[in-house]
């Protein structure tokens, strides 16, 4: 599974609030020495030169959940076209660094309606775009995955996350319609096993404009919340498992999202 749950929620919670936020705030005039490295980006996309894109990006670079995030500078030179079909190059170089790119304030410089974002220091942060064949290898490895799955739960739409506590590895798979299917195990059985519990019918909730949600299972008295951070603070856990009974906390484990 990909380490960065940004995608689309699951591309990326990160992406999706990106986007939002952009629907509510004015973007400010761009700066001419932003316009200096959007217009160098542009002309690195239209002459095909990989290595200069590439040098632009911190790693891991987040693809949508669950495409394995690009590792490293090679592997990006290698997926390039992967990413960078005809659609997204033309978008990109037909784009005027003045009128097309805003700047908006910490979320950085954003294509259009964000379908690339770049930071104010040149980098780039994501590329809100999937091509055909990234919809197609979505599909297939989702397919694969499903096979590898206890039959009990080898049915939804989109997986979303997989955590491990000390104790529990549970996995969210997205259900449609806004349904979220909670199935956890101890962490010495595997995902083909029977889950531990399962619990449908959760919710998911956006917690602020940095990224942050969580998700929400109820069953009985018991209330199950795993939280993801994607913007957390240096030495805090990415993500967390808080189980409450009456609404009282009777169990709260910092969790790892599990890589592809």
């Amino acid at each position: 599974m990909n380490n960065n749950v940004f995608y689309m929620k699951q591309l990326n919670v990160f992406l999706i609030v990106l986007i939002f936020c952009s629907s509510f705030v004015s973007g400010q005039d761009l700066k001419p020495e932003y316009q200096k490295f959007i217009k160098i980006f542009i002309s690195n996309v239209k002459d095909d030169n990989r290595e200069a894109v590439a040098n632009m990006i911190s790693y891991p670079f987040k693809r949508e959940y669950p495409i394995p995030a690009i590792k490293n500078k090679a592997d990006f030179v290698k997926r390039y076209s992967e990413i960078f079909d005809s659609t997204l190059r033309n978008e990109i170089i037909k784009s005027n660094p003045a009128k097309d790119w805003s700047e908006m304030g910490w979320r950085g410089i954003m294509l259009n309606q964000g379908t690339i974002w770049i930071d104010t220091d040149g980098r780039l942060i994501s590329i809100n775009y999937q091509s055909k064949f990234e919809k197609d290898f979505k599909s297939k490895i989702i397919a694969e995955e499903k096979t590898k799955l206890h039959p009990s739960i080898a049915k939804f739409k989109v997986p979303e996350c997989i955590l491990e506590t000390s104790k529990f590895r549970v996995r969210i798979d997205d259900l449609g319609n806004n349904n979220y299917r909670y199935a956890s195990w101890s962490l010495k059985k595997k995902m083909s096993e029977e889950p531990d519990l399962v619990i449908s019918n959760g919710k998911w909730f956006r917690e602020g404009t940095g990224g942050n949600n969580r998700f929400e299972f109820k069953k009985g008295q018991y209330i199950y919340e795993c939280h993801i951070s994607p913007l957390r603070e240096n030495g805090t856990a990415p993500a967390g498992l808080t189980i409450y009974q009456n609404k009282k906390i009777i169990l709260s484990q910092d969790a790892e999202i599990v890589p592809r």
